[in-house]
């Protein structure tokens, strides 16, 4: 079966089905003008890969199970690649979870703005900057002439 053919097939684009051979996933032999041909059973193995790549696996974990459906065992080693997998996207999705967290308070702030939280709701704009009143009055007194504790 040409790439075209089985692309169509499995559903895939033909450059999926040449990244899968580039990552070891799928084989296939070659005429002897240089084009892919695939077996029948390379439908239902693309379509395996698809259903691996739809479960959040990278191509180099996909690499290292398949030959666990080839043989029909899953190995104490695929079994350990699929939970630190599970895990992975676990955390994945926990980090998702508080950053989704993270920005409901701040539209809720949004929505809902108040002094605790919006610094510009704590004083009104008209209200002098307290760093420049006090040295903006130390200079005036000094420049009047008033004395102060510190200068007598």
């Amino acid at each position: 079966m040409r790439i075209g053919d089985i692309a169509q097939r499995a559903g895939v684009s033909t450059r999926s089905l040449r990244y899968y051979e580039e990552q070891g996933l799928l084989s296939s032999e070659r005429t002897s003008t240089g084009q892919r041909t695939y077996a029948e059973s390379a439908v239902e193995r693309v379509r395996l890969i698809q259903q691996f790549f739809t479960a959040g696996l990278p191509s180099r974990t996909i690499q290292r199970v398949l030959p666990c459906v080839d043989s029909g065992e899953a190995s104490a080693e695929a079994l350990a690649l699929l939970e630190a997998e599970r895990a992975r996207i676990t955390a994945a999705m926990d980090d998702l979870a508080a950053a989704r967290d993270a920005l409901d308070r701040m539209i809720h702030i949004a929505q809902n703005p108040s002094a605790e939280h919006c610094p510009a709701l704590r004083e009104p704009a008209w209200a002098p900057f307290e760093g420049a009143g006090s040295s903006a009055g130390a200079q005036t007194g000094a420049q009047t002439g008033v004395l102060t504790g510190a200068q007598t």
